[in-house]
């Protein structure tokens, strides 16, 4: 059992990662941080097989399932930006 949303959520997050600033870079903490605030704002999507998990991701990877994700991890990265838990200063 997995959920494929949260295989999703990480790809995405790599793929955007260069758009988020240089506050996220290298900081563990900071990626965790917005991970978890997308997740927690998105549908979770298990599945047990792999034919599952195959339509799961087509349906994610276009369409409003796609802008969802995207949407939730902009919002996270502006969050963590603006108040991280690391120590860092604030990235306004």
């Amino acid at each position: 059992m997995r959920n494929v949303t949260e295989e999703i959520v990480r790809q995405v997050y790599q793929d955007l990662l260069p758009t988020a600033g240089p506050v996220h870079e290298g900081c563990e903490i900071c990626r965790e941080d917005v991970l978890v605030y997308a997740l927690n704002r998105l549908q979770p999507h298990y599945v047990s097989t792999l034919k599952g998990a195959v339509l799961t991701k087509l349906e994610l990877d276009s369409g409003q399932g796609s802008a969802d994700v995207a949407v939730a991890l902009m919002e996270g990265f502006r969050f963590v930006a603006v108040s991280p838990r690391c120590g860092r200063e604030p990235y306004l």
